[in-house]
């Protein structure tokens, strides 16, 4: 019995290792599964997370304007006759142009928001304060909007709040500077910022900026045409005695004329009387001045440093400058020694990145760090200083260096994104960020996912759309040849007048 039992207890336990077995296999089957679908949700979940900013567009069809927002829906049908301005694209704040009467020149406008709501009618007329750079590259102020109520003018921030009382004649843009405006009342003209704070009071015949930055102050002229200074803050710092002063400002000193006599100065002393014909720049105690013809570097004691020799001159960083000498440029130090020979039909310093752009003939640019030594080369495609990145384009193929100039995978450095531009086989497709195909190498062409989560796509010379996730929402239909940049929202493509900023089909 002993033997019976035990061969019944050989038996059984043969039987529960099998069991054992099976139900161990079906645990690992159910946690693989688990696992996978923990992973897909994840990737789900990461998608999700990777959301992408709302913002607001003029767009253009069928010969009206409207808005859009980069989710795709239509804000405001196009319905009118003039383009919408939209001041801050990050706000649902519309400015709508009607009753244009082009013979004298008059309009009225309203603002609405995204609800279609209007808004500020208490006043008569809402505009934005239009400006431009040195390359004629229009923009507005983004948080400030100009206001008219019986005939006189205003400030407001995009809430509605009063910045400045409807009491000047006239509110202008300051050329090129932002933050600040020209305010003109009585004929006298003044500067407010952009908070309505009164920096320079309405009590010269002219105002302008020195310099590209507000910070430097301003230049001011009174009714005897003689010319001072006033600071960012509203302090007087040169009496209105000189006639004439440079747009130039350094370590607190200014180029001045006066009796005729060119010199520098400061609130306490005079500099280099008569020492040069023009001068560029003040950096620290070194001056880049001109002298028949050609520039040069000299001190504040009139040292020459370098000598005048270059048919351009122009500080980069530290003792770093960007010369041009016989129609081309290169780079030498405070000493005159060539450190970046002259080789190039342009050079520029990208301050955020810290580095040298060096431009050849062939459009090829290499770029230098701040120690002039090669990190890069091919055509420079971006410097974005949201995401501090460069981006080139090497043999038909795109590469990333960070601002230290260490390269980059675009997947280390467009975080945001969702899918990443991959190219195969001379044919262009996406991955995510595992390096997983979403989208096949189909494409002659395409573009990184922008901002607000589409890429575009060129296939048989016609380009097209998809979105976040890699779906077409436009087969390649258009030819964009005469655009600066292709670019989608949704079904809309920006348009070739890229300083316009809207967006067409």
């Amino acid at each position: 019995m002993s033997r019976s039992k035990g061969r019944r207890y050989d038996t059984e336990a043969k039987l529960n290792v099998k069991k054992v077995i099976a139900v161990i296999i079906a645990i690992l089957v159910i946690t693989m599964f688990i696992i996978v679908i923990r992973e897909l949700l994840k990737q789900q979940d990461n998608v999700k997370e990777k959301t992408f900013i709302t913002a607001y567009y003029p767009i253009y069809e069928n010969g009206k304007w409207g808005v859009i927002d980069t989710k795709q829906n239509i804000i405001i049908k196009p319905t009118y006759e003039e383009m919408i301005i939209v001041p801050n694209n990050s706000k649902p704040i519309f400015i709508c142009t009607i009753n244009t009467n082009y013979e004298t020149g008059t309009f009225e406008t309203k603002v609405l928001n995204e609800k279609g709501k209007e808004l500020y009618t208490n006043y008569d007329k809402v505009e934005v304060l239009y400006n431009n750079d040195k390359q004629n590259n229009l923009w507005y102020e983004t948080d400030i909007l100009k206001v008219q109520k019986d005939g006189k003018y205003g400030l407001i921030d995009l809430e509605g709040k009063e910045l400045a009382t409807t009491k000047y004649d006239e509110i202008k843009a300051l050329i090129g500077i932002k933050n600040v405006a020209i305010t003109i009342k009585d004929g006298k003209e003044g500067i407010i910022n952009n908070i309505g704070a009164e920096i320079v009071p309405n009590e010269y015949e002219k105002v302008s900026a020195i310099g590209e930055k507000y910070e430097n102050g301003f230049i001011v002229k009174n009714a005897e045409g003689k010319y001072g200074v006033i600071s960012s803050n509203g302090q007087k710092v040169l009496d209105t005695k000189y006639d004439e002063i440079k747009s130039v400002y350094g370590n607190n000193m200014y180029v001045v004329k006066e009796k005729s006599a060119l010199k520098i100065v400061n609130k306490e002393k005079t500099y280099l009387e008569n020492a040069f014909e023009d001068v560029k720049q003040i950096n620290l105690n070194y001056i880049t001045a001109k002298k028949n013809a050609k520039y040069g570097i000299i001190d504040i004691t009139g040292q020459i440093k370098v000598d005048y020799k270059y048919d351009d001159l122009i500080y980069a960083y530290t003792d770093t400058y960007i010369a041009k000498k016989d129609g081309k440029y290169g780079v030498i130090n405070i000493s005159g020694e060539e450190k970046i020979p002259f080789n190039y039909s342009y050079i520029n310093y990208i301050e955020a990145a810290n580095c040298i752009s060096a431009q050849k003939e062939n459009s090829q640019t290499e770029i230098y760090d701040k120690e002039l030594k090669l990190k890069a080369e091919g055509i420079l495609s971006e410097v974005n200083t949201d995401k501090n990145f460069i981006k080139m384009r090497v043999n038909e193929n795109y590469k990333y260096y960070n601002f230290k100039l260490e390269e980059k995978e675009n997947t280390e450095i467009l975080t945001s994104n969702t899918i990443f531009l991959s190219k195969k086989d001379g044919k262009y497709g996406y991955i995510n960020e595992k390096g997983t195909v979403v989208v096949d190498y189909i494409y002659d062409d395409a573009t990184e996912q922008n901002k607000y989560g589409y890429a575009a796509v060129k296939k048989d010379g016609k380009w097209g759309a998809i979105d976040k996730t890699g779906k077409v929402i436009v087969e390649p239909q258009y030819t964009l040849e005469n655009n600066l940049i292709v670019d989608f929202i949704g079904t809309y493509y920006l348009a070739e007048d890229i300083n316009a900023n809207y967006y067409t089909k």
